[in-house]
């Protein structure tokens, strides 16, 4: 029997900022790469999913109603699914677009737990 999704969804959000190093009690810059294409960081990202962020990857480019998802992962402790949706450049329509998914995992509850069991449970 399916186990119920107690949490409908983890928003987390990533913040730019530098990366240092410690050396002799001194920190120094780490040198950041940059991806050219947003297909480059989503793969190093589900590639890394659970040392990253502790989720496990479920699916790339879910699609529910039309809606492409660019990362499907749930979370073990939490129970709860998280969307991660990839931006080059800021975007002021973020915070909606993240309402609209949320909409559409309440509305679409099913489709994502059989797409976590197909992939993740044996």
């Amino acid at each position: 029997m399916a186990q119920a999704i107690n949490q409908p969804l983890c928003f987390r959000y990533i913040i730019t900022m530098r990366i240092y190093k410690i050396e002799n009690r001194n920190i120094k810059p780490i040198n950041t790469e940059t991806f050219d294409f947003e297909k480059e960081i989503r793969k190093v990202f589900e590639n890394n999913l659970d040392e990253l962020f502790s989720l496990t990857f479920v699916k790339s480019e879910f699609k529910v109603k039309n809606v492409g998802i660019d990362t499907l992962g749930f979370d073990e402790e939490l129970n709860a699914f998280t969307i991660i949706e990839y931006k080059r450049r800021k975007n002021s329509g973020i915070v909606d677009q993240g309402l609209a998914y949320l909409s559409i995992l309440l509305n679409n509850k099913s489709d994502f737990i059989v797409e976590y069991q197909s992939c993740c449970k044996d």
